[in-house]
This record gives structure tokens, C-alpha cells and sequence, in this order.
């Protein structure tokens, strides 16, 4: 391939952990602290732990097979080198058409705190939401090196807000509050750990971007370990912090708790840090998942798998113009019918499930055919896939879009063959 049809390798350790923990450390840090307390009281600190360990497999395994054989594809090509291009183009479909609807769901949710630490009303929920889809798709415009740098500013100020309320709240934490410790008994803790799930997932989405890394042998595995132990303690403490201030229990108590406990420190004020801390980690995710996605459609297009124009790069930045143009097309169709109310955020919420439970499936079952050479990798993909395979049967009707997804993609394939 010609130098300028190739992806820049631009991604360190420093910009890969950072990409790591932007697509992990979601909107769920501000929620399901306070949801997770109220479940399983006290005990839901033992699903946090639990969770947190059960989450290092699937991260590792990710990591082991970006390091192995990076590409844009990611997953995708993962799956095409275990089980054949048919299998690998159907699962990079499965994620291409998760984000269009994804990241429009970061944004508002982002936004959303946001307006209503402000007393702001839809509108500006609905400006502020684009705005951080623009500065998604404009940092990723403009090269990984410049996301990265982004990706790595945001997180910074992130965690200095996460251990701003962790340690404001040390001091607060009672003893009494940790009694009586299982307060629902020991189904709960499961309950919560159910909910947990979905705060752990986002490893698949860094993969996407192995080909750009500078050293991926290195960085891909060493940078998921990082960002798997700062991810596993930000949330645990987070968690203490809900816990052990009894900052859950009440209506609009538990869904805000983290955003009480830093108003808690700085008073009024600390609303207000809640909400801009809510716009910055949903921006973080949506930079990760849309340089991930539109390196996916560059890859797809390029093997033929998927419309040639998601194939065409930036001359002058060699990054994927042609999938960022179809993100943007996919986000303005999606916030159309948002604004114009055909459809709930609760409903399109539904849609991404099935096909990302899906997409991280394929990269298990592919990191248990790949990695053979390594042990480790092959008991973590095996743990990885039961895990997921687990959370599946609850998806619901959502499992219709990734059967929508396949018709799309057999239609498309019958129409290839007929113009050859």
C-alpha cells in the first residue's frame, strides 16, 4: 500500500492509556455507585471488587490480541483471522453500527448533566451534545496524535475530579454506615454486579487503533494494564466514597451520588464541577469509540467489505475521512430523530446492546483460536466469552438490530456479486 493510503503511527503509552480508560471510565462512574449501594447496600463494594478482577481477563485479552496483530479492523480482524472474512465482516458491522447510535447517547447523557447542574433546558442539551460530537470527530480529523493529546487532558482533569470527591469524602466516612453490611442478602450483591458490567466495557474499542501505536507489542498489553488497574481503583473508591458517606437510598439520591458528595467538599459549586466532570467523560468516550469506528470503516471499505468512499484517508492528515463522514452523517440522523421525538433516548439506548455483547463475543471466541501459543491468553478469553456469554439472554428485543444488520449486510454482498 502507497505511504500516503496508510494510518500514521502516532499512539504512545501515554495517549494509549489515556484512549484506554476515555472508552472504559464512562458516564456510569456518576450513576451506578449510588444504584449499586442501593441494590446491595454496603455489600455491593464485594461486586465492585469482583467486577473489577473479572474485568482485567477481557481487558488482557483485548491486549494481547491488539499487540499480536494490529490493524484497523480490530476485532473485526481478529475474527477474520480465526474463523474466516465472512464471520470477521459481519462482527466489524455489529460495532460499526453500534457508535452511530452510541455516541449521540454519550453525548446527551453528558450533556445532560451538564444542563442540569445549569438549570439549562433541552436546547442547550441538545447544542451542547453536537458540540461534543464535533470535538469528536474533529480531534480524530485531525490525527491520533492531537486525539491522544486531547484524550490524555481529559482524563487528567477526570481523575483529579474523582480523587477531589474520593479524598473530600474520606473524612465523612462512618463505620455505622458499613452495617449492617448485606442488608438484602447475597442475591443482591449479584444484582449489582449485573449493572456493573456495563462500567467495564469499552476494551474492544482501543483495538481499532492498534495500527497506529508506535510499538503495539509493547504498549497494547502494557497500556490495557494501566488503564485496567486506574480504571478498577477510580471506580472502587468511588464507590467507598457513595458508600461510606450513605450517599444512596433515596429517590434522585442514589443516580446523583457522586455529584452530592462533591457538592458535599465545594458546596454549591461543586454542582456545577459535577456536571462540566460529566460532559468530560462522555467527551472522553466519544473520542475513543469514533476514532476506533472510523478506522473500522476504513478497513472494511478497503478489503471491499463495506461502501469504498468509508475508504478514503486525509491527504493532509491521513486519518479516515470517509468513516468520520459517515459517523457525522449517522449522528445527524440520529439526533433528527431524537429532537423531533420519533424516538425516546431509553429506546435508542436498547439498540447498541445486542450487537456490542456481540462484537466482544467474536473477540473472545477469536482470542481463544489465536492465542493458543499463550496460556494465559487462552484462559482469558474462555473467561472473557462466559462472562459475556452470560449477559446476552438479557438484551431483550434489542437482538433484532444485529438481525437487521445481517440482512443489510447479505443484500449488500448479493449486490457485489451482481456487479462483478
Amino acid at each position: 500500500m502507497e505511504k500516503t493510503k496508510r494510518l500514521k503511527a502516532t499512539i504512545g503509552l501515554p495517549q494509549a492509556v489515556a484512549l484506554y480508560i476515555g472508552a472504559v471510565l464512562g458516564s456510569g462512574v456518576l450513576l451506578v455507585p449510588g444504584l449499586a449501594a442501593e441494590i446491595a447496600g454496603p455489600a455491593s463494594l464485594l461486586a465492585w471488587g469482583l467486577m473489577t478482577l473479572l474485568v482485567l481477563p477481557m481487558a488482557l485479552s483485548m491486549g494481547l490480541l491488539a499487540a499480536k496483530f494490529p490493524s484497523a479492523g480490530g476485532v473485526s480482524h481478529f475474527v477474520s483471522r480465526a474463523f474466516g472474512d465472512r464471520a470477521g465482516t459481519m462482527v466489524g458491522w455489529f460495532f460499526l453500527m453500534s457508535v452511530p447510535i452510541g455516541a449521540p447517547i454519550a453525548a446527551l447523557t453528558g450533556a445532560g448533566y451538564l444542563t442540569a447542574a445549569m438549570g439549562w433546558g433541552e436546547g442547550a442539551r441538545i447544542i451542547i451534545a453536537i458540540l461534543m460530537l464535533l470535538a469528536g470527530l474533529l480531534t480524530n480529523l485531525l490525527g491520533m496524535k492531537v486525539a491522544g493529546g486531547v484524550q490524555v487532558a481529559v482524563v487528567a482533569a477526570i481523575i483529579a475530579v474523582l480523587m477531589l470527591a474520593i479524598a473530600g469524602a474520606a473524612p465523612n466516612i462512618e463505620a455505622r454506615h458499613f452495617t449492617p453490611f448485606l442488608p438484602h442478602g447475597w442475591v443482591s450483591v449479584g444484582q449489582a454486579a449485573a449493572i456493573l458490567f456495563w462500567c467495564f466495557i469499552g476494551w474492544e474499542a482501543v483495538s481499532h487503533l492498534s495500527e497506529e501505536f508506535v510499538d503495539p507489542e509493547r504498549d497494547a498489553v502494557k497500556g490495557v494494564m494501566i488503564a485496567a488497574v486506574i480504571v478498577g481503583i477510580l471506580y472502587f473508591l468511588t464507590a467507598l466514597a457513595a458508600v461510606g458517606t450513605h450517599t444512596y437510598g433515596s429517590a434522585g439520591v442514589s443516580e446523583a451520588s457522586l455529584a452530592l458528595v462533591i457538592e458535599g467538599i465545594l458546596g454549591k459549586s461543586g454542582v456545577y464541577v459535577a456536571g462540566f466532570t460529566g460532559v468530560f467523560i462522555c467527551t472522553a468516550t466519544i473520542i475513543a469509540y469514533v476514532g476506533a469506528t472510523s478506522r473500522l470503516a476504513y478497513a472494511l471499505a478497503s478489503k471491499g467489505d463495506a461502501p469504498k468512499p468509508l475508504a478514503i484517508l486525509s491527504e493532509k492528515h491521513g486519518t479516515p475521512l470517509g468513516g468520520l463522514a459517515f459517523l457525522a452523517l449517522c449522528f445527524v440522523v440520529v439526533l433528527t430523530l431524537y429532537t423531533t421525538d420519533t424516538v425516546s433516548l431509553s429506546t435508542l439506548i436498547q439498540f447498541p446492546n445486542a450487537t456490542f455483547i456481540l462484537t466482544y463475543l467474536g473477540g473472545c471466541a477469536a482470542g481463544i483460536r489465536l492465542l493458543k501459543g499463550n496460556r494465559w491468553g487462552v484462559g482469558l478469553s474462555w473467561l472473557s466469552f462466559v462472562l459475556t456469554a452470560l449477559i446476552f439472554p438479557f438484551v431483550g428485543w434489542a437482538v433484532l438490530y444485529p438481525l437487521v444488520i445481517m440482512l443489510a449486510l447479505w443484500l449488500f454482498g448479493n449486490k457485489k456479486k451482481t456487479s462483478r
